[in-house]
């Protein structure tokens, strides 16, 4: 067992000017992080030529400022959205005021997804920007997001797995990070699942979007990137939502793992049901890809 590192925090630093005061946080770095990160790797792909269709790129690199402002703006709003409706729809509806309390968290991965996708499309359409190439240049850089914002969620003591046995679960003590395991069981140990996450959404997605996009050119394909993101997304999700703790608002005596639908003792989560479309969809872009190629 791996006890829970001492002495880290989610916030970074604060800074203090009279009634002033700024906190800068983990999570809200993970942000900025991912989304330069992105714009720095689509600025590669965008000025290689070569990598597109017709030897020509969707756009100009010159224009991906304009395009971060549209997507930062999908992914907060959307994000935020997405969390209210997927995971939370009546304490909001009972709290609406608390919807625009971003910073006291609750962000959804697939409504996110879904702002970004919104954004990026009326960005694309207002500058003529072919729609499947546009959505593979989303793609290539987003796992990195998701990596830094899975650390985050780590640091931040937050969306443990489940109690487990395994050798490599942490040993956790906080408070809301041990409250699953009562007081039955001494050490509370569980499943890292937001390390899980960032190796496989994270870590090794963004690796073979690379290796797709600059070794086997995958990008004169329109829509194959994008289509493998969704696929490589959506699985991975799927396969770490095993390890999850559930969520608690989906809990009952009668539901313990917190299945969104449920058969019997088996059923699906909420973060899996969200999943699947993304894993259908992804595979009728690779399969579709190929009649594309100026899409």
């Amino acid at each position: 067992m791996i006890p829970f590192p001492e002495g880290i925090s989610p916030d970074i630093f604060t800074i203090s000017l009279g009634s002033f005061k700024f906190t800068l946080y983990w999570y809200a770095l993970a942000y900025v992080v991912g989304i330069i990160a992105w714009w720095r790797i689509a600025a590669v792909a965008l000025k290689r030529n070569s990598l597109w269709p017709g030897n020509i790129a969707p756009m100009q690199a010159a224009k991906l400022e304009d395009l971060v402002t549209y997507l930062v703006l999908g992914i907060i709003l959307g994000g935020r959205l997405g969390y209210v409706i997927f995971y939370n729809p009546t304490y909001f509806f009972n709290n609406p005021v608390e919807i625009m309390f971003v910073w006291q968290g609750g962000m959804s991965f697939h409504g996110g997804l879904f702002g970004v996708a919104i954004a990026g499309f009326l960005f694309f359409q207002r500058n003529s920007v072919a729609i499947r190439s546009g959505a593979d240049l989303l793609a290539l850089g987003s796992p990195v997001g998701l990596f830094l914002g899975r650390i985050a969620n780590f640091i931040n003591d937050e969306l443990w797995g489940r109690t487990t046995d395994v050798p490599w679960g942490f040993i956790v003590t906080s408070p809301d990070a041990s409250k699953v395991c009562g007081d039955l069981i001494d050490p509370c140990v569980r499943h890292p699942s937001q390390l899980y996450e960032a190796i496989l959404e994270g870590l090794i997605l963004f690796l073979l979007l690379l290796f797709l996009a600059f070794r086997k050119k995958v990008l004169r394909d329109p829509g194959f990137l994008a289509g493998v993101f969704f696929i490589g997304y959506g699985l991975s999700r799927s396969f770490v939502e095993l390890f999850r703790q559930p969520d608690e608002q989906f809990q009952s005596p009668s539901n313990p793992l917190g299945f969104f639908i449920q058969i019997g003792e088996m059923g699906l989560t909420m973060g899996q049901i969200l999943s699947i479309p993304m894993i259908f969809i992804g595979f009728v872009l690779c399969f579709t890809s190929s009649k594309n190629k100026t899409a």
